[in-house]
């Protein structure tokens, strides 16, 4: 991993006095413009690999501690530093002072009190870090089983992490199809308003000549029945004449 240019940022983590160890390495020296990297970022502490001792024999508890907190190490003024955590036992007034500082950066870089806040969770991840070293240096094995848990937590975050951003992702992209199909669904909308219209038109149409139609077939039945109803008028009107006639013959 590149080392950092720059003293990082003053950490939770109780450190001891930073050592001298040379001259900066010249590839490192043509990168004054890097930033430094952060000593507590998620990523870069679940990516890297704990070398913890064989439990067949009992731990070294120093050879524990940095291999659950390896040292930071930092360019500064083209001097090569490096900082070991402290291996010096922690007092009940040291925990109080842990928690004073912590609320107080945790005041003066203004985190949320709840939800996603990077601030937060940075200096949580110090505190607990802090936690792994005091219960590191009285035993050993339980700073391996609090390893094991805030491995297990960053794990976690890290799946969560993922699993938003790959929810994210789908639905911007499901939004994308979506907002590519609208215009054609528009368009495709706008096509049935029109046959619709036209339907409905042509509905009025028909409508109007079956009326007309019924309308011309009325007065023509009005027509027929008035020349049937004459006709037979006329032919009633005959057979009174014959019938009168045909008496009037027979009385002769």
């Amino acid at each position: 991993m590149s080392i950092p240019i720059g003293r990082p940022r003053d950490s939770l983590v109780k450190y001891d006095p930073p050592l001298e160890l040379g001259p900066a390495p010249t590839d490192s020296l043509g990168r004054k413009g890097a930033k430094p990297l952060k000593p507590n970022s998620l990523k870069a502490q679940l990516s890297r690999k704990t070398q913890q001792p064989p439990a067949e024999s009992k731990p070294n508890t120093d050879d524990v501690l940095h291999a659950l907190l390896p040292p930071r190490e930092w360019i500064e003024e083209a001097k090569h530093y490096q900082q070991y955590v402290s291996n010096q036992a922690a007092t009940r007034l040291d925990v109080i002072q842990l928690q004073e500082a912590l609320d107080q950066r945790l005041m003066e870089r203004q985190a949320r009190e709840t939800g996603i806040c990077p601030v937060r969770e940075e200096l949580y991840s110090q505190c607990f870090d802090e936690l792994i070293r005091q219960v590191t240096i009285n035993c050993p094995e339980r700073g391996l089983l609090l390893l094991r848990v805030r491995d297990e937590i960053r794990m976690s975050i890290a799946a969560y992490q993922t699993l938003y951003q790959s929810s994210v992702t789908f639905g911007t992209r499901k939004q994308l199809q979506s907002e590519q199909g609208k215009a054609e669904t528009e368009q495709m909308i706008a096509e049935h308003e029109e046959q619709k219209k036209q339907r409905e038109a042509r509905v009025v149409e028909l409508k109007n000549k079956c009326e007309a139609i019924e309308r011309r077939e009325a007065e023509r039945r009005a027509v027929d029945e008035r020349k049937r109803k004459e006709e037979i008028d006329f032919l009633k009107h005959q057979q009174q004449h014959l019938e009168s006639f045909l008496k009037s013959h027979d009385s002769k």
